[in-house]
């Protein structure tokens, strides 16, 4: 059964979607029937106390998991029942993910770094450096190609990893905490670059425990017990005021 619609198409749409593990002979329900939709082009912050069921709601969402019940349809293709190659699939077709941890190899440059989904995906060596150096210029690191993650500072290393998101021409960008392991002043930066991207046109949905970089989002959902307890437009959005405060600390 395709998931209904009404106007333009959500790019996540989840109906009843359900986590529960068996722990110590009892059930504990990490997502309680969630019901929800992210369309094309959206900016959303999750937020919540650990265990409120954030994180288990982005493995769903970046087909690392299965759900134990409900329906998930990503692009309009249903997830929930795509076994693993499948899932491997659309999340390299689909999905760009960005880490608090970066996740980058050590010992390869920011160029080879950027090129690995791409080479999981076939793509030719030439057209790979090509796409790869590419989104390296976007993310403004054109004069750091060649440079390890040792040679980057943390907000370099994780524009990297932005650029790594990118390479594949994702509709969707699953961020988790990904300004967890920077500073104030580069979590802003990488932020602002997050949110340009997303008026290009990339939907975003990261996770948060940060009122400050929720900000930076149109729209912001909190979960609580494995529910969504607030899912309200980002009317105030504070991030003008963010970078103004970063250009005044630059003074």
């Amino acid at each position: 059964m395709d998931a209904p619609r009404s106007g333009p198409a959500p790019l996540i749409r989840c109906e009843a979607l359900a986590k529960r593990y068996e722990v110590g002979g009892g059930t504990v329900h990490a997502l309680r029937e969630l019901t929800l939709s992210v369309d094309p082009g959206e900016f959303v912050a999750v937020m919540g106390p650990s265990g409120s069921g954030k994180s288990t709601f982005m493995n769903l969402v970046g087909c690392l998991d299965r759900p134990s019940s409900g329906r998930y349809w990503l692009g309009g293709e249903a997830v929930d029942a795509m076994d693993r190659d499948q899932l491997a699939a659309i999340r390299n077709r689909r999905i760009g993910f960005v880490f608090q941890q970066f996740n980058l190899l050590p010992r390869t440059t920011a160029v080879d770094n950027v090129e690995l989904p791409l080479l999981y995906s076939g793509v030719p060596r030439a057209q790979r450096r090509e796409r790869a150096l590419k989104r390296l210029s976007q993310v403004g690191l054109a004069e750091r190609v060649d440079h390890h993650p040792a040679q980057l500072s943390g907000g370099q290393q994780q524009r990297v990893a932005i650029a790594r998101a990118l390479v594949n021409d994702p509709a969707l960008i699953l961020a988790d905490e990904p300004t967890g392991a920077l500073d104030s002043r580069t979590s802003v930066e990488v932020m602002a670059l997050l949110q340009s991207l997303n008026r290009e046109g990339i939907t975003i949905v990261l996770v948060t425990h940060e009122p400050d970089v929720a900000a930076f989002a149109t729209r912001i959902i909190a979960f609580r017990d494995g529910r969504v307890v607030r899912d309200t437009p980002n009317e105030a959005n504070d991030a003008a005021r963010a970078l103004r405060e970063l250009e005044v600390g630059s003074d």
